[in-house]
C-alpha cells in the first residue's frame, strides 16, 4: 500500500496539470458512472492529500480516493512536472521498487514527463513512465474513473475508495484522520499538538499507534519501523510511557522524512546519503533503510540481529539492541 509521500506526489501532479482546467469525467469501467456524471464538466479547483487519502475539488464537489493495496493513477498527455518534486525517475513510492538514476542527478523528477512529448506516468505504489503515441490513449484495464482535459488525462484503477463528497463530508474525513504534516487543513503546530495528545494518552504500544491513521495519517510499515529505530524507541512502549519530548521528536522526524519522500519519491531513512551512496539508495532498498526488511541481519548501528515479529497483523522490524 502506498504510504503518505506517494499520495502527496499524486496530489501535486494533479495540482500542476489539472487544477484550473475544466475536466470531462467518465467511468470506462461503469462502476462509477453516476459519480463521474455528477462531476463531469466542472473545473478542478484544488488537489489535496491527507495521509493516504486524495481529495480533488471540482467547484465544491470533491472526489475522494483511497488507493488501498491495488489502486493506481495513470497520467498521460503533455504532463508538466511539479517543480517542487525531485527524484531519480523510474519507479518510486513504495519499497522494493527500483529507482533509475538519470544523468547522475536527482533534480528533475520524471524528466520524460516534463519534456514536450506525449508520455504516460503511473503513480500509486510505484512510479513509471513511458511514451505514448496518441492522446488521449485508450483506457487500459478496468478504469474506475477517467479525468480528461485538453492536454492531460488521469485514469484511476483498483481503488479501495472512490466517492463524491460535499464539503461537510470532506471536513469529516479530515477530522477522522490523524494529523499530516504535509496536509493543508491545519497548521504544522496544530498538527504536532494533535499527534502528541492522541499518542500520549494511549495505553497501546507506540508501534501500533504509528500505524493508526486516526493518530497520525500517512505512516505505513516502512516509516513506522524506521522512525522508531531512528529514535531508539522500543515499539512495545505504550504511548503513555513516552514523554512529550520523545513524542515531539518522533513527529519532527516524521515531518523531515515525509518531506524527503515527497521530494525524492523514495523513503530514504538513512541520513547523510551523498554521491554514490545516494545513487545506491535510490536504486536499492537494502541501501536506504536501517531495519526494514533486514530481519536476521546484523543491525547497521550496533550489530544485534534485527528482529521480525507481527504486531496487529503487520510485520514489525526493530533492533532489540538499539531499541531496548
Amino acid at each position: 500500500m502506498p504510504e503518505g509521500h506517494s499520495v502527496h506526489r499524486i496530489a501535486r501532479q494533479f495540482d500542476a496539470n489539472f487544477v484550473g482546467d475544466a475536466c470531462a469525467l467518465s467511468s470506462p469501467q461503469g462502476r462509477f458512472a453516476d459519480g463521474a456524471a455528477s462531476l463531469d464538466g466542472r473545473t478542478m479547483t484544488a488537489s489535496r492529500a491527507i495521509g493516504k487519502h486524495l481529495l480533488l475539488d471540482f467547484d465544491g464537489r470533491w472526489l475522494h480516493v483511497h488507493l488501498g493495496i491495488y489502486g493506481a493513477w495513470d497520467f498521460a498527455g503533455r504532463i508538466a512536472e511539479d517543480a517542487t518534486l525531485r527524484s531519480a525517475g523510474g519507479r518510486a513510492g513504495q519499497t522494493g521498487m527500483r529507482g533509475t538514476v538519470a544523468d547522475g542527478g536527482f533534480e528533475h523528477s520524471l524528466s520524460s514527463i516534463g519534456a514536450p512529448r506525449l508520455a504516460r506516468l503511473r503513480m500509486g505504489e510505484s512510479e513509471s513512465t513511458l511514451e505514448v503515441d496518441e492522446f488521449p490513449p485508450p483506457p487500459v484495464g478496468a478504469v474506475r474513473v477517467r479525468i480528461l482535459t485538453a492536454t492531460a488525462v488521469a485514469d484511476l484503477r483498483g481503488p479501495t475508495v472512490c466517492e463524491v463528497l460535499d464539503p461537510d463530508e470532506v471536513e469529516a474525513v479530515a477530522q477522522r484522520l490523524g494529523p499530516d504534516p504535509e496536509a493543508l487543513f491545519e497548521t504544522k503546530a496544530a498538527a504536532e499538538r494533535r499527534f502528541v495528545e492522541r499518542a500520549g494518552r494511549s495505553r497501546q504500544p507506540i508501534g501500533q499507534l504509528l500505524m493508526d491513521q486516526a493518530v497520525v495519517a500517512g505512516i505505513g510499515n516502512v516509516y513506522r519501523a524506521e522512525l522508531l529505530f531512528r529514535a531508539r524507541i522500543s515499539p512495545h512502549r505504550t504511548g503513555q510511557s513516552l514523554d512529550g519530548d520523545e513524542l515531539r521528536g518522533l513527529w519532527k522526524d516524521w515531518v523531515r522524512l515525509l518531506r524527503i519522500g515527497v521530494e525524492t519519491g523514495q523513503m530514504l531513512t538513512i541520513d547523510g546519503l551523498r554521491g554514490k551512496r545516494l545513487e545506491l539508495a535510490m536504486a536499492s532498498r537494502a541501501d536506504r533503510h536501517w531495519v526494514y526488511k533486514r530481519e536476521g541481519l546484523p543491525c547497521l548501528r550496533c550489530g544485534t540481529t534485527v528482529a521480525l515479529e507481527v504486531m496487529q497483523q503487520r510485520k514489525l522490524y526493530w533492533c532489540p539492541g538499539c531499541q531496548s
